[in-house]
This record gives structure tokens, C-alpha cells and sequence, in this order.
């Protein structure tokens, strides 16, 4: 199924849902709305959001939270606090999926030194995710504890837990040097819940189209194809910004990126509802 960041097209959401829709999406991916993060949104506002999607009958793949973008020397219950907020968002947009991260950790410190601290944490979360109905979903992000597949693989398989998925972006494994598929997909197709749609040129780290960079894209989605993968697309395709705190394309980029990303499935034979 087709979803796609709305905030990677507009901060009104009404032009975000549009976009989408004229792209045949029927889902959104919330990360913030009118420039404010999900889990900073009142209640007031996820009322108005949840209102705009309704009317225009738009679903939410998921909550794209910023939850465990955070040095891991904060104390556990920081991301809990904020996991609250975005379990509640989740709810009120109707959505089971969460997106999270596992941690960043201070210049010098080597990563194999945090994991403890990281499973203590991806523990806690789990657990209040459990409690709450509702399923996280594990970003490999560059530079966090889980940004190359043995260690994904690691935090999930260690934590245990129905409530801990993992969400796949093989722009991000291209930055850190790792060949998505040739690397990564047989570790972790067991635990992939969730694509998350952007490519990267290994050279540079560029974002690209899907398809013009060393994702392997095509070797994905044929995959997944074949395992009977019946989940999200989501369309994150940062083609004019991007930082920590996430990314931006436009209306007009925003497009060529579903084109280039319709034109792979279709490719394939992979029809997105």
C-alpha cells in the first residue's frame, strides 16, 4: 500500500493529503503538521489533523515519531515521556505503527559500548508499546546503534518483543556502506514490517530516486514481491533537504519520486493499492 511523509510535500496538511491522493495514495505518514512534530501537537491540533484526514478519507500508515533520536546518556524514562505522546497521536489518528530509533551516542564514544544501554531502553519502550496495542517500527537511521543490519538485528532479536518491527530504508544502509539487499535482506525479512521508499549513490550519499542510486531497489521489491510482502510503501524521498530532525522535497519532487518509485513496481508487476 502507497503512503508517503506529508510533511515531505507541504507543512498544510490539506496540500499534503492532496499531493498524495493525486498520486493514488490513500495513506499518510504523519511526522509533523503545520511545522510542529507529531508528538508536540495539543490536543486540539491532532483533533483539527484528524478532522482533515477524515473528511478527505485519507488513513495514516503511521506515526513517524522522533522517538530514540536522543543521546543515549539521557535517562529512560525521557523517551517514555515522549512515547506517550506519540502512542497517543497514534491513537487519535487511528494508526498501530510508530516509527523509533535506537540511540545516538557522544563523538568518540564507540558503539559497541552503548548496547546495553540501548536494550535497556529499546526494552522499556517495547514494553509500553505492548501495553498500549501498538507496534514499533525500528529505522535504521545512520548513526544510531541500529544503522547496519547485525546490529537491527541484534535490538530486535535481544528485545523480543510482537511490538518491535522493523521499518527498512535502504537510502540509509547506503550511507553507512552496507548493500541493502545483498547484505541486509535475509537478516532481517523475518522482522520487516514497514518500507520506507528513498535511494542514495554509495560515492556520495546523495538521496536520489528510487532506482538511480546503489539502494537495490529493484532487487528489494522483487523480493518482497515473492516473500508476499503486503504492507506500506512510504515515500521519504528528501530530494531538496535533510537533517537529523528529518526531510523535505515539495509538491514537484515529491512527484518524480512516485513516478520513479511507480515506475520500479510497475516494472515488477507490484500493484500499490
Amino acid at each position: 500500500m502507497l503512503s508517503g511523509f506529508g510533511d515531505e510535500i507541504d507543512a498544510d496538511p490539506i496540500v499534503q493529503v492532496a499531493v498524495l491522493q493525486g498520486l493514488g495514495a490513500n495513506h499518510i505518514e504523519v511526522r509533523s503538521a503545520w511545522g510542529t512534530n507529531v508528538i508536540d501537537l495539543d490536543g486540539d491540533q491532532l483533533g483539527r489533523l484528524a478532522g482533515i484526514l477524515a473528511e478527505r478519507g485519507m488513513a495514516v500508515s503511521a506515526v513517524a515519531s522522533p522517538i530514540g533520536k536522543v543521546d543515549v546518556a539521557l535517562p529512560v524514562d525521557h523517551e517514555l515521556r515522549r512515547l506517550e505522546r506519540a502512542i497517543a497521536a497514534a491513537h487519535r489518528l487511528d494508526s498501530r505503527y510508530i516509527r523509533i530509533f535506537s540511540f545516538y551516542r557522544a563523538d568518540g564514544v564507540a558503539v559497541e559500548s552503548i548496547r546495553d544501554d540501548v536494550l535497556v531502553r529499546m526494552r522499556a519502550l517495547a514494553t509500553l508499546a505492548e501495553r498500549e496495542g501498538v507496534t514499533l517500527l525500528h529505522e535504521n537511521e545512520k548513526d544510531i546503534y541500529g544503522d547496519v543490519p547485525s546490529r537491527v538485528l541484534d535490538l530486535v532479536e535481544s528485545v523480543g518483543s510482537p511490538s518491535l518491527k522493523v521499518a527498512w530504508d535502504s537510502a540509509n544502509f547506503v550511507q553507512v556502506g552496507v548493500r541493502p539487499f545483498t547484505e541486509g535482506y535475509a537478516l532481517l525479512r523475518p522482522h520487516l514490517e514497514y518500507l520506507q521508499v528513498k535511494d542514495a549513490v554509495a560515492a556520495t550519499g546523495a538521496v536520489v530516486p528510487s532506482g538511480e542510486g546503489d539502494g537495490q531497489l529493484p532487487e528489494t521489491l522483487a523480493a518482497l514481491r515473492d516473500d508476499g510482502y503486503a504492507g506500506f510503501a512510504s515515500l521519504e524521498p528528501h530530494l531538496i533537504d535533510f537533517d537529523a530532525t528529518g526531510g523535505f522535497s515539495g509538491p514537484a519532487l515529491f512527484g518524480r519520486a512516485a513516478r520513479a518509485f511507480a515506475g520500479l513496481t510497475d516494472g515488477l508487476g507490484v500493484r500499490l493499492a
